[in-house]
């Protein structure tokens, strides 16, 4: 073979080829300038539509109240009968998001397999069921529940788990889809059936991946959990709402410290597990 009919290498070519700088910010062509465009039209656009009276909010008597509002939390209740009860509403929040988190990791991925695997109408039908789920808030869920099973902890930890199935669902079947192909492919070969291709395969690979996500879920289900006893739902919530009804401000700031402290140490530990888990 002559030089002049070798074959040329496409990694040549492309490196032959000019290449082409994208259109600067500021420029006709951008489409980030078009975006960023459009989006603060609708900033101003809300601003607009919305009766915000922002002097009234920053006048001087408005900081006054507002100073004199926040005095009323200093100093906070610590005494021991009521840091028991506040730790006893703490832990019950904790195990509202924990269980309400495991019971919508397995309810995610039994709904993700099929979603991720049955082609045409039949997994279309289980996508918008986790759209369904996931479109509804955990307060709305709830105040749904809370007619069926009454006060307390349980409609609470129901609706973080209905809620979440359908979020943790829509994440789970992106990562079955974009699992590699190659050691499925393999088993498949094989003669393998597709549970056992599911089992060896694709979940391995993919299951650092879900309990990242398992975890992230946890932190957001752990502030939910705390706002869930707005409407009777246990935890710190319900006892934030009981003493914030009777004014007892000092009380009050003792429940919202128990829930940044709640809150953080929950944030840590999951930042620290899905670093453990992603190396």
């Amino acid at each position: 073979m002559t030089r002049h009919n070798r074959p040329i290498n496409p990694a040549a070519r492309a490196a032959n080829r000019p290449y082409r700088l994208p259109p600067p910010l500021f420029h006709a062509r951008s489409r980030a300038a078009w975006l960023l465009v459009g989006v603060l039209v609708l900033v101003a656009a809300s601003f607009a539509s919305l009766d915000l009276h922002l002097a009234s909010f920053a006048s001087g008597e408005a900081l006054a109240s507002m100073g004199r509002f926040l005095a009323e939390f200093v100093p906070p209740d610590l005494s021991a009968g009521f840091v028991h009860k506040v730790a006893l509403g703490a832990w019950e929040t904790l195990a509202m998001s924990a269980v309400g988190t495991g019971m919508a990791a397995v309810g995610g991925l039994a709904l993700a397999v099929p979603a991720s695997r049955w082609p045409g109408l039949r997994g279309s039908a289980v996508r918008w069921l986790l759209n369904a789920l996931r479109s509804v808030p955990e307060l709305v869920w709830a105040s749904l529940l809370l007619i069926a099973a009454g006060l307390g902890p349980l409609p609470g930890t129901l609706a973080l788990a209905i809620h979440t199935s359908g979020v943790l669902g829509r994440l789970f079947t992106e990562a079955l889809q974009n699992a590699p192909p190659g050691p499925a492919a393999a088993l498949q070969i094989q003669g393998a059936g597709p549970w056992r291709v599911l089992a060896y395969a694709t979940l391995p690979q993919v299951l650092p991946q879900l309990l990242s996500y398992t975890l992230y879920r946890w932190e957001n289900n752990i502030r939910a959990a705390a706002v869930l006893g707005v409407v009777g739902a246990g935890g710190l919530g319900q006892l934030l709402m009981f003493h914030m009804g009777l004014f007892q401000m000092d009380k009050t700031a003792t429940v919202l410290i128990a829930m940044l402290g709640l809150v953080a140490c929950v944030d840590g530990a999951s930042f620290g597990l899905r670093r453990a888990l992603t190396r």
